[in-house]
């Protein structure tokens, strides 16, 4: 029987975190042939994951350019992918989360009539303009896609709300799969993470990236962190700064000289999982860490406004601190003085799942495909 063809793509860091486990899985089944297309939306960072992992792609279409657009991305996608999927002629294409190598790879897939498959579908904020484009980019994949590998039941309703019905199937997160490649032995592989002087500090670990917090917003997050360290100087914070020429400018700016707050180069996924591993908390606009850093028993301050992934809000596992100083300050202050707030968000249970949901979309894949007959109630809806 000819193998079932997938083609997994992605162009991201955050993308090629959560992709990889499942690639791994996909190569391990006899049935399928997995193929891998990176679009290199960002090209060092992505590359540093693929090492991590062991993965090496079978198309890779090197998009990144200095300055470029999301108009820019999404037309080269648009024009590069068409011609693989050409060449290939896959039988599915897989796509992670809401980057625009997301969005525009759903549509080069459904204009040439390939199935989609969209892992880490259904997350919400139901405003279009925030996170921006990332809102506007899950919606329109939920159209396209033909399978939703939603990680939560709550991802679930929120598809039924546009009027998605089928195809949907319950996995859990494949983060939470990456940990149990990253979260392993000790020590870090980046000479500047493995200079810090640690020993008897609390570690905040910390990114700051998104596009909607460019400006005033990042200003204030950057205030409240140096406003921290200035209080609580047993505290450490690390902080992998973006490339972003206005995140870096901006962190300097704020953030630079001051003693105890870290500012140092992208880490890789080994790096950021065990970074997390040993802070005492973790401070992030990201939405991939805001599931990664519960399943360590690390309490989470989210530096945005809202997030697509109320479950870790109501779990208890993350909280959202907003972007104004003083709220930011508040909450900080309470965990580093407050030993029962802490342990009651440490100790929360994470909702993402039990590291099985690269071997769920698997199943699920085969299932779609007419190979497995087991009773698809299992994990489907």
């Amino acid at each position: 029987m000819q193998k079932i063809k997938v083609l997994s793509v992605f162009g991201t860091r955050p993308e090629a975190i959560k992709m990889a486990p499942l690639v791994l899985e996909l190569q391990k089944c006899p049935e399928i042939e997995s193929l891998v297309c990176v679009t290199a939306q960002h090209r060092e960072m992505l590359d540093s994951v693929m090492d991590c992992f062991g993965l090496r792609a079978d198309f890779d279409l090197n998009l990144m350019r200095q300055g470029q657009t999301l108009t820019d991305i999404t037309a080269r996608v648009l024009e590069g992918l068409g011609a693989i999927l050409t060449q290939a002629r896959p039988d599915l294409v897989l796509v992670h989360g809401d980057t625009t190598t997301a969005f525009s790879s759903a549509l080069t897939a459904f204009y040439a009539k390939v199935p989609v498959g969209h892992v880490e579908a259904g997350l919400r904020t139901f405003d279009k303009a925030s996170p921006y484009p990332e809102e506007m980019n899950r919606q329109l994949i939920g159209r396209i896609a033909d399978l939703h590998f939603a990680p939560t039941g709550n991802n679930v309703k929120n598809l039924n709300r546009e009027g998605i019905f089928d195809g949907i199937y319950i996995t859990g997160n494949t983060v939470i799969d990456a940990m149990k490649y990253t979260v392993t032995g000790s020590g870090f592989t980046s000479p500047e993470l493995s200079a810090l002087p640690l020993e008897g500090k609390r570690v905040i670990a910390m990114t700051c990236h998104r596009r909607e917090n460019y400006g005033a917003p990042m200003e204030q997050i950057f205030a409240a962190v140096r406003q921290i360290a200035g209080e609580f100087p047993d505290v450490q914070v690390i902080y992998p700064v973006h490339p972003a020429p206005v995140v870096r400018k901006t962190a300097n700016r704020i953030l630079g000289g001051v003693a105890n707050i870290s500012l140092i180069e992208p880490l890789d996924a080994i790096d950021m999982h065990r970074l997390m591993s040993k802070s005492y908390l973790v401070m992030t606009d990201s939405g991939g860490i805001q599931e990664e850093a519960p399943s360590l028993g690390k309490p989470v301050l989210v530096l945005r406004q809202e997030t697509e992934r109320p479950e870790a809000v109501a779990a208890g596992t993350v909280m959202l601190a907003g972007v104004e100083t003083e709220h930011i300050v508040g909450l900080a202050r309470r965990l580093l003085t407050d030993q029962s707030a802490y342990h009651e968000m440490a100790q929360a249970v994470n909702p993402y799942g039990d590291g099985m949901a690269c071997r769920r979309i698997v199943d699920a894949i085969l299932y779609h495909f007419g190979r497995r007959a087991f009773p698809p109630e299992a994990f489907s809806v």
